[in-house]
């Protein structure tokens, strides 16, 4: 699926972001290429590893079977509707359904994952001239637990790139020296990436990011409402957010500045 405004052309993978084209210039890392097999993808309704915890989460209803990054991943998204600049795509979830582990048996021991309550995951690409915009509603019953992370790859041409944070310069040396923990930046909703050319991230809701990568052509600037790395395992849950209602919003911006 294309969506397309002027110079911007976006493609969409059955929900995945693989494509993002302005004035020509390819932004999102391509599949095939080294770094990563995935151009996108969502961390929810955990952030971060679980292995060292039994695959296992505490939540307020009961304990749940969970790989690293959650069970969303292994859903499909169902197209919802499209225009020329917009796509709404949609994932639903029934508590306690087992859901078939991808990481199984290879990285992990644990063929079902399940969650312990239901929820329904939109993931929402609106093209205007401002950029891309990425919009994650998650709807479940009040006060369920969460966490959030959008995990997209950018290309990186050039021999140098850095990640801007206000006053804070993060290279690419520092993320590949972090390694599969992710380079954490705490308190942020905007990053600029300098690359070829200037690509502002700018989130609502969020309020960090992490970086990571293990090769010098992508890096993975990674929106999340919690960095996991910083508490053990098995107290995963001291990270959750809990809905205040029935639904709530994230926003990704993405906009090339120069």
């Amino acid at each position: 699926m294309t969506i397309e405004l002027g110079g911007q052309i976006v493609n969409i993978d059955a929900g995945e972001l693989v494509g993002y084209q302005v004035d020509g210039h390819q932004y999102i890392h391509q599949k095939g290429s080294p770094g990563w097999r995935n151009s996108d993808t969502e961390m929810f309704p955990i952030i971060g590893p679980t292995s060292e915890a039994g695959f296992q989460v505490e939540t307020p209803k009961d304990v749940a079977i969970q790989d690293q990054h959650g069970l969303l991943r292994e859903l499909d998204y169902r197209l919802i509707s499209e225009t020329e600049t917009e796509a709404i795509f949609k994932k639903t979830y029934k508590a306690n359904t087992p859901v078939q582990n991808s990481k199984h048996p290879e990285k992990s021991n644990k063929k079902f994952l399940f969650w312990t309550y239901d929820f329904e995951f939109e993931k929402k690409f609106t093209l205007s001239e401002n950029g891309l915009e990425i919009a994650f509603t998650i709807s479940a019953e009040r006060d369920s637990p969460f966490m959030l992370g959008y995990h997209p790859a950018f290309n990186l041409v050039t021999a140098n790139p850095v990640v801007i944070a206000e006053e804070n310069a993060i290279t690419l040396p520092q993320v590949l020296a972090v390694g599969n923990r992710a380079f954490k930046v705490i308190g942020y909703e905007e990053v600029i990436l300098k690359d070829k050319n200037e690509l502002r991230i700018k989130t609502e809701g969020f309020g960090n990011f992490m970086l990571w990568t293990e090769v010098p052509n992508m890096i993975c600037i990674e929106p999340i409402t919690f960095y996991p790395y910083d508490v053990d395992q098995r107290n995963l849950h001291d990270g959750f957010q809990y809905l205040s209602e029935e639904k709530k919003t994230f926003k990704v911006n993405i906009t090339v500045i120069n």
